[in-house]
């Protein structure tokens, strides 16, 4: 039993002298705990809504209220026309539009069917099956509450059709293909993954090999050492991009409707922050396994807080605020926006200049670190 504690004993130590292993350790539980819980509550509600109310009547806000009481529909914006809600839902301002025709009222009143347009942005087919089966049965209840209320008022109420009629319009997805969704995401994720270990695994072995200690007696510079390790990091990454793409679109036939060379460009932007994290990353593990224990409360948020599993709407606000610092957040949005809608960079500009400032800010706070690091 000597022998036995002397081990045990040895072990402890042995975890106790590498305080950041251990903290990773037991972070990570909680971590998970923490996201799943929030994030993985996969109800649907607060989707971003636009309202293009012609009638204004009281009939037609009963209509909205009777949307705005199930949870699912946050009425974010109000529309003047119909291209104002076409362009929102688009630019991904808005997942949902809404549009009353002017004769709402005066049809109800009448005994007519009235028509109300829902339409839907399936990009992402989990929001679009929700919004699309509430849209319905709310019409429904509208449409049996206008009935009662006729029958109630004139002691009749016209036979057939329904008083009410919710036509629904799924855009860029009809189908509400999950592919649709699912092959952009599974893309930036790969791409993430593989700038930041392959980064971060690259510059610790040439410390757990001694070989960096060369690199620092040769005339060098470390910027000029930083560009030369990130460089064949960004073309393979760029070669792996194009190999996915194909196989979504040849094997899960999913299209992209927009610029590939826009997507590209956009894609090689995407790339600099999660080289800077992997860069970051680098500077503070001295072997690859405590990098790759450093790694995984990066991947976990970027996961479940992105987009790319759950929609965002749905999270609670502090997780939307965590998640906006996130670089695949809106890599995913550019992804979908161009392959799905074909989006052009006008809709892109605050995803554009949101991935720039990630940019600059992780790589220069990665390039000062690795420099005080290499003196």
């Amino acid at each position: 039993m000597r022998r036995l504690r002397a081990l045990m004993r040895k072990e402890f130590t042995h975890m106790l002298r590498d305080p950041r292993t251990l903290i990773f350790i037991f972070i990570m539980p909680v971590l998970q705990l923490l996201l799943l819980g929030y994030a993985g509550n996969n109800d649907i509600k607060n989707v971003p809504t636009i309202i293009f109310n012609q009638d204004n009547s009281q009939a037609s806000r009963a209509f909205l209220e009777a949307l705005r009481v199930t949870g699912y529909f946050s009425f974010d914006f109000l529309a003047s026309s119909e291209t104002d809600v076409n362009q929102a839902i688009e630019a991904g301002k808005a997942k949902v539009g809404v549009i009353i025709p002017p004769s709402y009222h005066k049809d109800v009143t009448a005994g007519r069917t009235a028509q109300v347009a829902v339409l839907i942005d399936g990009s992402d087919p989990t929001v679009a099956n929700a919004v699309l089966s509430v849209s319905i049965l709310v019409g429904q209840s509208q449409g049996a509450s206008i009935r009662t209320e006729q029958l109630a008022n004139r002691g009749y109420a016209r036979s057939g059709a329904s008083p009410l009629e919710v036509r629904t319009r799924v855009l860029y997805n009809p189908d509400m293909l999950s592919s649709y969704n699912m092959v952009p995401g599974l893309i930036a994720m790969i791409l993430m993954m593989t700038t930041t270990n392959l980064t971060s695994l690259s510059i610790v072995k040439e410390r757990e090999r001694g070989t960096i200690e060369q690199l620092i007696v040769t005339p060098i510079r470390s910027w000029e050492l930083i560009i030369a390790k990130i460089t064949p990091y960004i073309l393979v990454s760029m070669g792996n991009t194009i190999l996915v793409l194909l196989i979504g679109t040849v094997w899960f036939g999913v299209p992209i409707r927009g610029s590939l060379i826009l997507l590209l460009a956009l894609t090689g932007l995407y790339l600099l922050p999660n080289l800077g994290i992997g860069l970051l990353i680098s500077t503070f593990a001295h072997t690859q396994q405590e990098a790759q224990f450093m790694t995984m409360p990066i991947m976990l948020p970027s996961m479940l807080l992105s987009g790319f599993l759950f929609p965002v709407a749905s999270m609670p606000f502090f997780l939307q605020a965590i998640g906006s610092f996130l670089p695949l957040t809106y890599y995913l949005f550019i992804l979908r926006s161009v392959v799905i809608k074909g989006a052009g960079i006008n809709l892109l500009l605050p995803q554009i200049a949101a991935l720039s400032a990630l940019a600059v800010v992780l790589l220069t706070i990665a390039a000062l670190r690795f420099r005080k690091t290499l003196d």
